[in-house]
C-alpha cells in the first residue's frame, strides 16, 4: 500500500487567533481512583503528561477512559488520589480547561457565530469571526446549525474552544461520528492548531489508527489501570500508511483485542456544576 500524506490533500483556508494562545499545562496524576459503589474503575493511575504535549487515550470500552477524561474535567471527582496542574490542584486550571464531546452541542436557535460567543462579554465578535477563520468557517459566521455538516458542526465547537484560549484541550470522542475523510479532515485541523497553539491535548478514542496518526503518546488503559504507555517518535507531517505507523497501530490493537470486553462505565449520580460548561 501507498503512504499517503494527509496534508497533500486540498487545504480548507485557515487563520490564526490574532494573540497566541498560552503555552500548555502540565499535569500529573498521582494515585487516582474512581469507585461506583462497590465498582472501582480506577485503580490507582500514576500519570505525569508534560505541558504541550499531545495524549491518546485508548482501551476497550468500559475500561474508565472516559471516566478518566471526566475526572480532568470536573465533571466528576476523584475517590482518591490527587489530580495536579503543575504543583497545583487542578480545580485552578479550570478556566484554562476546554472540553470537546462526540455531539457538538450547538445551540439550533442560535447562529453560528453566536454560538461561538457564548457567554461571553463585552465586543466578542471579531473574536468570535477570528475563531472561525482558524477552523476555516468564516464564511459561515451568520447560518444557523441546522444547514451545517456533521464536519462543520464540530469545526463550530472547536473555534467555541479555542475562544477561551485553552492551555488545556480534552477531547471525547470528538470526530467518532463523521465520515472517514471528514475525520481524517478534522484530525490535520487539530494537529495544526494544536502545533501552533501549544496546548496539552487528551483524546479519548476507540480508533488506535487516529491516536497514532496524531498523537505524541498513546496510552492503554486496561481495567481502570495503565497497560501500555506508548511514545509515538514519528517526524511530522506523518505519512499515512507508512510501514512504522502501521507497525505501530499493531502493536497497540493488538494489546487492546487481547483484552476482555467490560462492563459500560458508570455516569455519575448527580452532575457536577461544571457539566453545564461543555466546550464553552
Amino acid at each position: 500500500m501507498n503512504a499517503v500524506n494527509p496534508l497533500s490533500q486540498k487545504q480548507l483556508p485557515q487563520k490564526q487567533l490574532p494573540q497566541q494562545l498560552k503555552k500548555g499545562i502540565p499535569l500529573a496524576l498521582e494515585n487516582v481512583r474512581k469507585r461506583f459503589g462497590d465498582r472501582e474503575v480506577l485503580k490507582g493511575i500514576d500519570l505525569r503528561i508534560p505541558a504541550g504535549q499531545f495524549v491518546a487515550i485508548v482501551g476497550r470500552s468500559g475500561c474508565g477512559k472516559s471516566t478518566l477524561l471526566r475526572l480532568l474535567a470536573g465533571l466528576d471527582e476523584a475517590s482518591d488520589g490527587q489530580l495536579l496542574a503543575g504543583s497545583a490542584p487542578l480545580e485552578s486550571a479550570r478556566e484554562e480547561t476546554r472540553l470537546m464531546f462526540q455531539d457538538s452541542r450547538l445551540l439550533p436557535w442560535k447562529r453560528v457565530i453566536d454560538n461561538v460567543g457564548l457567554g461571553l462579554k463585552g465586543d466578542w465578535r471579531p473574536k468570535a469571526l477570528d475563531a472561525l477563520a482558524a477552523v476555516g468557517l468564516s464564511d459561515r459566521a451568520n447560518e444557523w446549525p441546522a444547514g451545517l455538516s456533521g464536519g462543520q458542526k464540530q469545526r463550530v465547537a472547536l473555534a467555541r474552544a479555542l475562544i477561551h484560549q485553552p492551555r488545556l484541550l480534552l477531547l471525547d470522542e470528538p470526530l467518532g461520528a463523521l465520515d472517514a475523510l471528514t475525520r481524517i479532515e478534522m484530525q490535520q485541523l487539530i494537529e495544526n492548531l494544536w502545533q501552533q497553539h501549544c496546548f496539552t491535548v487528551l483524546l479519548v478514542t476507540h480508533d488506535v489508527s487516529e491516536a497514532v496518526a496524531i498523537a505524541d503518546r498513546v496510552i492503554l488503559i486496561e481495567d481502570g489501570e495503565i497497560g501500555l504507555d506508548l511514545n509515538v517518535e514519528l517526524h511530522r507531517p506523518r505519512a499515512r500508511g507508512s510501514a512504522r505507523l502501521a507497525a505501530l497501530e499493531a502493536e497497540v490493537l493488538e494489546r487492546v483485542l487481547s483484552l476482555p470486553a467490560q462492563p459500560p462505565e458508570p455516569e455519575p449520580v448527580s452532575p457536577l456544576p461544571t457539566q453545564l460548561r461543555w466546550a464553552l
